[in-house]
């Protein structure tokens, strides 16, 4: 149970969203689709000022709201200098991928036969991304593909599994922006959500763990050849 934050000492914009319980969570969920969406790049300072006045909320709320981020691998916080985006390195995408086919493989192989309405969620997800690409949408591409990764391990019927997934796929977000055009990034797995579907609806779950598990691979195999592409600065990061 989250704890409710304490109450500052200085006055801050009184509203609804002063330290409730819960309200942490709340703008940490905010603050998460803030920066796998793109709009908080990695490296980017988080301005507790700019912040707390946009979200109207105290700055104990928001620092629990960081907290939890930064358990999620999405935030780190420097001495004396603030609370940054997370830069992660080439070992943290292998990790990251590592983990996503132990659980998403892992879920695949534990299940039985489906009724249509347990994949409506799957279903869903593969319509809004191919939706999304005829548009020519394709960061609302990347978030039909994230529900339908999500989709995918809530099979399981777990929610550790299912927070452990959320972690997951918002850190592999931290390397989109090593594509300039995420058409480039998003484009190769439209089709290959939909196999899996199909070979979930015949009941396959071998050939779709097989298959999830070599389309994670490539997946892993094309961010990380984008990531080595790019410059390395003066203190050895891209």
């Amino acid at each position: 149970m989250a704890m409710t934050p304490s109450t500052p000492s200085a006055p801050s914009t009184s509203s609804p969203l002063t330290a409730p319980s819960g309200t942490a969570e709340r703008i940490a969920s905010t603050l998460r689709r803030q920066i796998t969406a793109g709009e908080h790049p990695p490296g980017t300072r988080l301005s507790e000022e700019m912040l707390g006045a946009r979200l109207q909320i105290s700055r104990n709320t928001l620092r629990e709201a960081f907290r939890l981020l930064s358990h999620d691998g999405l935030l780190m916080h420097e001495l004396h200098r603030g609370v940054f985006v997370r830069e992660p390195n080439e070992a943290d995408l292998i990790d990251v991928f590592h983990l996503r086919r132990v659980l998403e493989c892992g879920v695949v192989r534990s299940l039985t036969r489906l009724g249509p309405e347990r994949l409506t969620p799957l279903t869903d997800a593969v319509l809004a991304g191919q939706s999304a690409a005829e548009r020519d949408t394709w960061h609302e591409v990347g978030t039909a593909n994230i529900d339908f990764h999500q989709a995918l391990v809530a099979l399981g019927g777990s929610r550790r599994a299912d927070d452990t997934i959320r972690r997951l796929l918002a850190e592999v977000r931290l390397f989109f922006h090593v594509f300039p055009d995420p058409r480039e990034l998003f484009e190769p797995f439209l089709k290959r959500n939909a196999m899996l579907v199909d070979m979930l609806e015949r009941g396959d779950m071998t050939a779709a763990a097989d298959a999830l598990e070599t389309y994670l691979r490539d997946s892993e195999n094309h961010v990380l050849q984008a990531y080595r592409r790019q410059p390395v600065d003066a203190g050895g990061r891209r």
